[in-house]
This record gives structure tokens, C-alpha cells and sequence, in this order.
């Protein structure tokens, strides 16, 4: 079964804080009036055609090879997500028979119909990528996929005996009747289905068996040097060699196929904090048991006799409508392991040095250049190195009192990580608000907090329905009998290798007021304590969403009673409908909005009527555009905030999430020269139409403009 109880506790919970917390004239901004279909895109399909854009990365000839395949694997990662997440929660909508789903209220069925269509398309063309255009050209450059037909003797000789001495040892062939079922088959991991005919070793008849791959043997196998060409880099996928080799594991049957096949699973988490009395032990049993939930895909290679799909269908429990055949390895995202060990600066982005802003330049400690300026950042053409120094010397100074700091995602080998356990054993009140919701960073999570408690760290979790996603630190100094508050807000997480491919903003600053609010708003997070009478920042769930709406609508009054008006968001994904509908409804007053959405937007912009004056754009390029900024002209008296929310449901409404104003000139009128400079780009830009579908700009006649180009030229060093 997809349903679960605690789904509908959930949601029923999350419904009567809303009604609670948000007054009727905050929540219900009236909607124009046409049909719901009309003024809203689908997340779901709207989320595909995010992937799309990634696809088209992919096929583009102007990007360097290796990235294009890098951007392949990741239309893969993406599309595994997608099925985790967003289609198994279709598929429980659809064994309840609802109706319909999002504000744009489309039937579950349609959606899902309509998706299928598109995957399918989606799937064909990574494929079609792979192997008529990706391979080849990357066998021309010297880094061959061989297939096995073309491998030479020696070649195959070398294999034989690997597998047989690295492969064999780790394998269980496995065949089936009453007493022998079909074995658990982990989420997303590499199988085979064999085709078998004769009698086994006790004399019964054998059809099927089955070879599971463990996930401790590489996928891809880097041949020996001396076997290939010089200076090539040969690759062989495993699959190909457990197929070659498969009938010496069922010795005295006759093996008359194998068929690679890959199982996605709903991975979905249900906790019930009131049912639970360990959220830990109970979010641990989850991790384990997502690792066999319903399946919600079957990716088969494309060969598999039709029988032996219908025999994996009826096992899964899932329909014809659940295939996806495939002419390639089932999991792309395993070639990304080329692109980050082969050393090929010609087939990559040419390299560059992070840089760091004047203020940071010189040789005075952080902290003493926080009490004279505020930093701005802006990853990852700046370094992310001064927020690591800003926890390192809190962590090493003795007048530091206190740190705490959120943390959502940190990766492995986090120096953040170390320098809070530092300060911890040398005594210093450390606090870490850890989210163990975090999505596929679960585990990780849980390890996390473990470190950090046995180190003296008091570790809070977020609150389960909640989630914790702001960014923020905070470091109590006594300075001259008195305590002094520095704080670094961002719109990203504390993750120092991500901060090399994403975009975000951090702030740094002493600022009392800012520190104040960074102050109350830890007090809230660990007491569950309202955060009363903020300078300056707006939260989730409390009254960012309240101020959002507010914004836009004196945006609007502005417009109608003739002074200057306009809106610019950047964010990662727009689906809120109440923010949907103020928009709406500040176009029609004559608000001029530009919106940057990455990814998911359910905003129809351009509409006649409508939406006349909305623009929405996607920028994709060579890094993954993170951060989030609202701009709100004001009347002239212009207001810039950075955020952790995106203008989504779950943001505004479900998490805890932080929003801070620059308020000082310069680094406020950088912002704006930053956001003005996306609207510019006519290289890496999509435009939405109302219609759903995006199309990518060229420069044509016109200069050429790349905002991230633009920023590496600006920011960083070339090496």
C-alpha cells in the first residue's frame, strides 16, 4: 500500500496550525477568475520540465564533454529523486482515488498520465545522447566505453580474471521455488534476471535465477593502460562483464539470457512525532525500511524478453505503465565518476581561484573586521573559507562564550563539523540545531549528532513537521565586560563543497540588532518559545509568509496610486498559491515582475489579462543557481532581503526558515546590480510562457551576457 496513516495526521495537523497562525485576510489573497487549470502549472510537470533544461545542458555542444555527461548523470539523479518522491506520492493519491491535487486541482490519474508520457520521451532522449553522440565523441577523445564486442583478446582475458578473482567472491547466484522466493531487492540497486533452462544439481527443473550486484563493486572498470591505446582511458561497465560471464555461475544449467533490471522504491519518510518517544530510533526504522518500500519504477534493459518483464512486474506489484526500457547501463548517474577522476582540462571547465572580498583581504582576524564592517558574500565565486574562519576563531578565542549554529546539510569531512566538536571539548557552550528530516542526508545526520553530543555539544533536533531549514550562526563574545553578538546568515547550507557549485549568498556582521533577532530566533528553535518583537528578520512559519504577501500588495498600491512599483525574486522553486494570486493580482495593478525560478514555478506568466507584466526565467548554467533574494521597489525606498525560503508551500508555511535584510547602501545596491545582471543573461536564461513551456534565449545581434561568466570575470581569480 502507498497510503499511510500518519500521512493524514500530518496534513491534518499542518492544516490546523495554518488556520491558527495565518488570519483568513493573509491566507485567502482572491484568486482571478478562471478555472484553477488556468492560472496554475503543475508542480509535478513543472519539476520534469526543470529536468529538461538540465537534459538540454547535456546536448549542447558548446559545453565542454565531460561536464555535458556530468549534466547527464544528473538528469538521472534527478528523475531517481522524482520517482522517490514526487511519483510514489502520485501513486498514493491514486489508490485513494483522489480526485484531484494542487491548486491547479488536476485528477492524480491525469497528471500521472501525462507525466508517463513525458518521462518516457525524456528517458529516450538520455539514451539516444549516451549512445550516439556521448560515447563516440568521448571514444574520439581518448576515454572509451568499450562494449563487449569489442573487446580484444587480451582485453578479455584481463576480465575473465578479474571477475572471477574481484567479482565472483561477492556474488550469490540465486534460484527459485517455494522453499527459495524471490529474494529483497534494495532500492535502486543494479540486478539480473537470467533466463535458465535444465535440471539443477538435485535434479529439478530450473527457468529463472537472479544476480544481485553488491554496491561494494565499482560500476565502472578502469582498464589497465598497457591494454588499450596510448594515452586513452578505457572503460568497462560491470554489467557487461557479469553478462559475459554469467553462465559460469550456474554451472550444469544452460543460461539462455541475462537481463539487467533496476528497482526504484517510495523513499518517503513517515514519522509521527506524537507517536514516537525517540525520533532517532524511530527515523532510523524508517531509513531501513525505505530501503524496501513499493516500488514505484522498473528500469529494464531493453532486450528482456517480454515474459521474464511481466514475471518482474508481477513481482513488484507494478503495471506496464511503471517500464522504462533502456538501451545502456540502468543508472547513468555511475558515469559521473569519470568526469571527477579523469584529469582532462580540455574535456572540463577551465579552472578558477575563489576569491574574497576587499574587506577580508588584508591580515586582520575575522572577528576584529566584523566589528568595524559587514561582509557580503557570494559563493561560489567567493571562498567559502571566511565562514569556516569565522566558526574556526570562534571556536579558538577564549573570549567566545557561546556558538550556535543550524545545520541542514554539511557533507563529509565537514571542517565546520570540527571546529564546533573543538570547541565543545574545550568547554565552550556549543548548541547545533540539527535537522535529521533532511532529505537522503538522514543518516548522515544521525552520525552527525552523535559526534557532536559525545563531544559536549548540546545537539537540539528539528522539529518533526517543521523542518529546520534557516542558516544561521551565532557567536557570543565578551568584549570589555560587555557581550557582543556576531552572526553569519546565508541562503545556503553549511557545506563546503557544495559552496563551490552552488550559488549563495552569506552575510556576516555584528550588527546588534540582526543579532538580537539571530539570538531569539535560537531561543525559539530550542524552547519551541514564540520569538517576539524581531528588528529586522522574518521567519517561517511565523511571519515571512504574512510579510510576503504584505510586500507584494503595497507593491500594487504603490502602482495604482502612480508611484514607482516592481518586484524581483530569485528563488529555487514558486508553488505557493496565495503568493501566486498576489502576484497575479500586482501585475494587473501594473507592478512590473521579473521572477527567477530555477526549477519548479506554478506561475503562468504573460497572460493576457493575467499576468501581463511577469516575466519568469530559469538560469541554468555551470553552477546550480541556489540563493534566494526578494526585491521590493517600495516607492523608491527600495527593501533587499536573502533568505533560506523559496515561495513554496512547505517554506512559507511547514518549515522553520530564516529572511534577513541588507540594509546597508552599497551591499544592497549589490544585490540589485546582481539580480539585474540574471535579467540580463541571454545565454544561460529559459523563459517561461503561460503556456508551460520554456524556451532558451541566444543572444542573437545582441551583446552577449552570462551572469555567471560575468561574476568569474568580476570575483574570482583564473588560475
Amino acid at each position: 500500500m502507498y497510503f499511510c496513516a500518519p500521512v493524514l495526521i500530518a496534513v491534518t495537523r499542518a492544516l490546523l496550525y495554518w488556520s491558527a497562525l495565518f488570519p483568513e485576510s493573509a491566507r485567502d489573497v482572491d484568486a482571478p477568475t478562471l478555472p484553477p487549470s488556468d492560472l496554475y502549472i503543475n508542480r509535478e510537470l513543472s519539476m520534469l520540465e526543470f529536468n529538461k533544461r538540465v537534459l538540454a545542458l547535456a546536448q549542447d555542444p558548446e559545453i565542454p564533454l565531460l561536464e555535458r555527461l556530468r549534466f547527464l548523470c544528473i538528469t538521472c539523479t534527478n528523475l531517481d529523486e522524482f520517482f522517490e518522491i514526487r511519483v510514489a506520492a502520485l501513486k498514493q493519491r491514486m489508490e485513494l482515488g483522489a480526485l484531484a491535487q494542487g491548486p491547479e486541482q488536476l485528477p492524480a490519474q491525469q497528471v500521472f498520465d501525462v507525466l508517463r508520457h513525458r518521462m518516457l520521451n525524456v528517458v529516450q532522449q538520455q539514451y539516444e545522447l549516451l549512445n550516439n553522440v556521448m560515447f563516440p565523441e568521448l571514444a574520439e577523445a581518448g576515454v572509451p566505453f568499450l562494449r563487449s564486442e569489442d573487446w580484444t583478446d587480451e582485453q578479455r582475458d584481463w576480465l575473465t580474471n578479474y571477475f572471477h578473482e574481484q567479482v565472483v567472491p561477492v556474488l550469490t547466484p540465486l534460484t527459485f521455488d517455494p522453499s527459495r522466493p524471490f529474494p529483497q531487492v534494495l532500492n535502486k540497486s543494479l540486478n539480473f534476471i537470467v533466463r535458465l533452462r535444465g535440471r539443477d544439481a538435485y535434479g529439478r527443473l530450473r527457468h529463472r535465477g537472479m544476480v544481485q550486484a553488491p554496491r561494494s563493486l565499482p560500476r565502472l572498470i578502469k582498464l589497465p593502460e598497457h591494454l588499450g591505446e596510448p594515452d586513452t582511458h578505457q572503460y568497462v561497465f560491470l554489467s557487461s562483464v557479469i553478462r559475459m560471464h554469467v553462465d559460469s555461475l550456474f554451472p550444469g544449467l544452460n543460461v539462455d539470457g541475462c537481463y539487467q533490471f533496476r528497482v526504484t522504491r517510495n523513499s518517503n519518510l513517515y514519522v509521527d512525532e506524537e507517536e514516537v518517544s525517540d525520533l532517532v530510533r524511530a527515523l532510523e526504522g524508517e531509513l531501513e525500511a525505505s530501503r524496501y518500500g513499493a516500488a514505484v519504477r522498473i528500469e529494464i534493459g531493453h532486450e528482456c524478453p517480454e515474459d521474464l518483464q511481466q514475471f518482474l512486474l508481477n513481482h513488484f506489484d507494478l503495471k506496464d505503465e511503471d517500464v522504462y526500457l533502456v538501451e545502456g547501463p540502468v543508472n547513468l548517474n555511475r558515469l559521473a565518476q569519470v568526469c571527477d577522476t579523469e584529469d582532462r582540462p580540455d574535456l572540463l571547465y577551465a579552472p578558477f581561484t575563489q576569491g574574497l572580498p576587499k574587506s577580508l583581504s588584508g591580515e586582520a582576524p575575522i572577528l576584529e573586521t566584523l566589528k568595524q564592517q559587514n561582509v557580503l558574500l557570494y559563493h561560489p565565486y567567493h571562498s567559502f573559507s571566511p565562514v569556516i574562519d569565522f566558526i574556526k576563531a570562534a571556536s579558538r578565542d577564549q573570549n567566545v562564550l557561546a556558538i550556535k549554529i543550524t545545520l541542514y546539510r554539511t557533507g563529509a569531512k565537514s571542517p565546520i563539523v570540527d571546529y564546533l566538536v573543538a570547541a565543545a571539548r574545550a568547554g565552550k557552550e556549543v548548541t547545533v540545531i540539527i535537522e535529521l528530516m533532511a532529505r537522503f542526508d538522514e543518516a548522515a545526520n544521525i552520525s552527525l549528532a552523535n559526534r557532536l553530543q559525545e563531544a559536549g555539544a548540546h545537539v537540539v533536533y528539528g522539529l518533526v513537521g517543521y523542518k529546520t531549514h534557516a542558516k544561521m550562526t551565532l557567536v557570543v563574545r565578551r568584549e570589555d565586560d560587555q557581550l557582543r553578538r556576531y552572526v553569519h546568515l546565508g541562503t545556503g547550507n553549511y557545506h563546503h563543497s557544495t559552496s563551490k557549485i552552488y550559488t549563495d549568498y552569506g552575510y556576516l556582521t555584528s550588527d546588534r540588532k540582526l543579532g538580537e533577532d539571530v539570538h531569539k530566533v535560537f531561543m525559539q528553535l530550542t524552547s519551541l518559545t514564540e520569538a517576539r518583537d524581531l528588528n529586522l528578520m522574518l521567519t517561517s512559519p511565523f511571519n515571512l509568509f504574512d510579510a510576503v504577501i504584505a510586500k507584494i500588495g503595497r507593491e500594487a498600491e504603490h502602482a495604482k496610486n502612480g508611484r514607482p512599483a516592481r518586484i524581483i525574486a530569485k528563488v529555487n522553486s514558486l508553488n505557493e498559491p496565495n503568493v501566486v494570486n498576489a502576484l497575479y493580482a500586482a501585475s494587473q495593478a501594473g507592478v512590473k515582475v521579473d521572477l527567477i525560478v530555477r526549477g519548479i514555478c506554478s506561475l503562468r506568466p504573460g497572460v493576457l489579462g493575467l499576468s501581463d507584466n511577469i516575466t519568469v526565467r530559469s538560469i541554468l548554467g555551470r553552477f546550480l543557481e541556489h540563493s534566494r533574494v526578494y526585491y521590493f521597489l517600495n516607492g523608491g525606498d527600495q527593501e533587499v532581503y536573502c533568505a533560506s525560503a523559496d515561495w513554496m508551500e512547505r517554506n512559507l508555511l511547514r518549515r522553520n526558515e530564516s529572511c534577513f535584510p541588507v540594509q546597508q547602501e552599497d551591499l544592497k545596491q549589490q544585490l540589485v546590480d546582481d539580480l539585474e545582471l540574471y535579467l540580463a543573461d541571454n545565454c544561460n536564461a529559459w523563459m517561461l510562457h503561460g503556456d508551460g513551456n520554456y524556451e532558451r534565449l541566444s543572444p542573437g545581434d545582441q551583446p552577449r551576457v552570462s551572469a555567471q561568466e560575468t561574476f568569474l570575470a568580476r570575483i574570482a581569480l583564473p588560475n
